[in-house]
């Protein structure tokens, strides 16, 4: 049977295991050009809540009584395409379900998975979080030697590879984290220079001790008081990159307030910009090369938080939105990717 999560209600606030609910069919034949995939691993990201809302978004909302969108990563174990042959790994939209149709690669097909790549890692360092951290950081942060970075959400699967980009141009990167747990691994891993805890430290006055001069580039995945505090701090020129704001939850209805401190943006000629990593489709090469050798190099560690278990898909998605996570959050939904086509 293909197990599948379905959207059958829009959440309002943080998502509920009522949003969804779990079903059971058959598994798909694939046809002439096809292929099936048994999806082994399902990733996380905060975006994914966004689109369960019936408003603008960079994707059209997922509509009710679809299986939840979300990527992942498989095994081809039937084919009928030239493209994939039995036993390829693959990574693309799978959706939440345990077996997917492949019908073709490109930006919105599932894709080859490289040899010598850990399959997993398509979901992070060499998904959507690697490339969202790799084009924030150099196109919109433009970080030079010596620059002073800060990262909010600095042990999230973003965030934490952000910084590190940042550090192996030679800059002092600052992260901002919750609890002494993520601080820790920040510095003492990711190799950040030091870390803010924001549950039990004041945010604004750690940064004027930190950075007295000023904080050049901001790689902001969080907005809300951290935001403020940042921008209370920035130095001449700075560079904000507005990545994410997941203190809001990505809810619908009346907007949190924004920035108290907007004002320094014109008071320190600074520029605050948004962007999203599929503006950069033609240069995603220069970002795999660059990644994996940063990476090759030592100079990339990224954290995984692996769970097991399908019915916990709802929950993970959530607790993004609760700090639960280090890394970038995963779920293994198949015990075994050498299974053959079911029949």
């Amino acid at each position: 049977m293909n197990r599948q999560w379905i959207l059958v209600r829009r959440p309002a606030g943080l998502v509920d295991d009522s949003s969804f609910e779990l079903r059971s069919g058959p598994v798909p034949t694939p046809g002439p050009g096809e292929a099936l995939v048994r999806v082994v691993w399902l990733g996380f990201d905060p975006t994914q809540r966004g689109w369960l809302n019936d408003g603008p978004n960079y994707m059209d909302p997922v509509p009710l009584g679809a299986v939840m969108r979300g990527p992942g990563v498989g095994r081809v174990v039937a084919s009928r395409s030239p493209e994939y042959a039995v036993g390829d790994w693959v990574c693309g939209m799978v959706g939440w379900q345990d077996y997917a149709i492949a019908s073709g690669q490109g930006l919105l097909g599932l894709n080859v998975v490289p040899p010598g790549i850990d399959p997993k890692a398509m979901l992070g360092l060499f998904g959507p979080t690697g490339l969202t951290a790799y084009f924030g950081m150099i196109d919109i942060g433009k970080p030079s030697p010596g620059d002073t970075v800060l990262v909010s959400g600095a042990a999230g699967a973003t965030g934490s590879i952000a910084g590190q980009i940042a550090k192996a141009l030679g800059c002092r990167v600052i992260g901002i984290a919750g609890g002494e747990v993520k601080c820790a691994w920040v510095t003492d891993v990711a190799g950040f220079d030091a870390c803010i805890d924001y549950k039990a430290e004041d945010v604004e006055a750690g940064l004027r001790k930190l950075a007295p001069e000023g904080i050049d580039v901001f790689f902001d995945n969080v907005g809300g008081t951290v935001l403020d505090a940042a921008l209370a701090t920035i130095a001449e020129r700075a560079r904000i990159v507005v990545c994410g704001g997941i203190s809001s939850g990505y809810d619908v209805g009346e907007p949190p307030p924004g920035p108290r401190n907007y004002l320094q943006l014109g008071l320190k000629r600074a520029r605050m910009e948004g962007f999203i990593f599929l503006d950069y489709v033609d240069r995603f090469p220069e970002a795999f090369g660059r990644l994996h050798e940063w990476l090759s190099q030592g100079q990339l560690v990224y954290a995984e938080d692996v769970q097991e278990g399908f019915e916990l898909a709802p929950a993970l998605l959530r607790g993004l939105f609760e700090g639960r996570n280090l890394g970038k959050q995963l779920l293994r939904i198949a015990p075994d990717p050498e299974a053959p086509a079911p029949g």
